[in-house]
């Protein structure tokens, strides 16, 4: 019989940056690691507009997990979907029924769309989370040109070639201008009977500025760089309802008006993973876990809640829900399993801001580094540095960057594929 190993065992739950980093950061010589993900990849999320508008394919922002962790000998990789954490028994429920024991957990299932209580609006207007997501909005948004194409009726045509966005944070903001540039240059010689560049994209933000995050200066600069693009953008707009073809609004006046439109998308809410839950610990409004400064869970010390799926604070003030900083909670969980071990004091997590960037268009984007604020050329640079950076994988890195470089000077995008079903009796009404 094979002798049990008698390091202590941690399992991860989800692999994204969080979930990797504390992985990688687990000593093997202390505690044996367990991964367990739903899907087999770790995925690029920053990049995934850019799948979803046929810049960039979905494995130029995509790497096995079990490739990422290869070469850690310690740690193990597990597929399955977790629907549970009994904490009493320190086991991890999988869909299945199935369980795993644990003596720590660090849990990074992040987040999911979050449709404001309309869950219905999400077949009409998908959201952007997994590279599934990325595939059916490119699929939506190519399809609209397709039908706008066959279509005789100019107020019906208008209608496939109008695309709304719902949403004004940096998601919303970089598909908004990456739709209005595929409209202006991409597709600007493809088809005979439609002009590409007469699409409309609206952009609808409920608050009273685009990237409400950001310097009120910067969030200026975006909206005045989508306009340039085209992009109508419209401020403090509530949506009430949204259909197939249309889009129920109110405006800062509480008047009602209706955008006629084919293709929705969403970019507003999110939601915490089901999963937190379970634990059975305070949650804030958007469902994620209150955790205390150490990124344990109250009542539970060998429990750790890290990335989107955590409400986290350092020096009082709330940590922003980017990579950086789940990177930094990922390390820091596990450095504080290690000192539990080893009897020591476990630390508070300091997070050190490295700045925000959202990318606008070509050219374009805005950003901050403390009190440093970014505008145009500049910014979209070191958005381009930023992301290389980051994105998994030496190959990745090369292929990303070539196709930049590509797409920069022939103002094209390789992946204008459309993918799935198509429904040829709507197309041919």
């Amino acid at each position: 019989m094979a002798e049990r190993d008698p390091r202590p065992h941690v399992v991860v739950v989800g692999g994204g940056f969080a979930g990797l980093e504390a992985a990688k950061a687990l000593p093997g010589s202390h505690v044996r690691v367990t991964v367990v993900d739903r899907r087999n990849h770790h995925l690029f999320q920053p990049l995934l507009y850019q799948v979803a508008t046929a810049a960039l394919n979905p494995a130029d922002i995509a790497a096995p997990i079990r490739s990422v962790l290869a070469k850690y000998q310690h740690v193990s990789v597990l597929l399955g979907e977790v629907t549970r954490i009994d904490t009493a028994r320190r086991r991890v429920i999988f869909h299945d029924g199935s369980e795993l024991d644990f003596d720590f957990l660090i849990l990074a299932t992040g987040t999911t769309h979050s449709y404001f209580g309309h869950d219905d609006w999400a077949e009409h207007a998908p959201g952007l989370k997994t590279i599934e997501d990325a595939l059916e909005i490119r699929r939506r948004v190519l399809y609209a040109y397709e039908a706008a194409e066959k279509e005789s009726d100019p107020e019906r045509r208008a209608h496939w070639l109008t695309f709304v966005v719902v949403g004004g944070g940096p998601t919303g903001v970089e598909l908004a201008g990456a739709l209005a540039e595929i409209a202006r240059f991409a597709l600007k010689n493809d088809f005979r009977r439609i002009d590409p560049g007469e699409a409309r994209v609206l952009l609808l933000e409920g608050r009273d500025r685009l990237l409400p995050t950001f310097n009120p200066e910067l969030s200026d600069y975006a909206a005045r760089s989508l306009g340039d693009l085209g992009v109508d953008v419209r401020t403090k707009v509530r949506v009430t309802r949204i259909a197939d073809e249309e889009v129920e609004c109110l405006d800062a006046y509480g008047q009602n008006f209706v955008i006629p439109a084919h293709t929705s998308l969403w970019a507003a809410g999110v939601a915490a993973s089901p999963v937190a839950a379970s634990l059975g610990v305070g949650r804030d409004r958007a469902g994620r876990v209150q955790v205390q400064s150490d990124l344990t869970v109250p009542g539970h010390d060998n429990i750790y809640v890290v990335g989107d799926l955590a409400a986290m604070t350092s020096k009082g003030q709330p940590v922003p829900g980017l990579a950086p900083a789940a990177m930094q909670a990922g390390r820091q969980a596990a450095a504080n399993i290690v000192a539990t071990i080893n009897g020591e004091q476990r630390t508070p997590f300091v997070y050190w801001d490295k700045g925000s960037l959202a990318t606008i268009g070509r050219a374009s984007a805005v950003g901050s580094i403390g009190r440093f604020k970014l505008y145009g050329y500049l910014a979209w640079l070191g958005w381009l540095f930023v992301h290389i950076l980051y994105l998994v994988g030496f190959r990745n890195r090369l292929l990303v960057m070539f196709q930049w470089v590509w797409a920069y000077v022939t103002y094209q995008r390789g992946a204008r594929l459309i993918t799935g079903a198509i429904d040829q009796k709507r197309l041919t009404e």
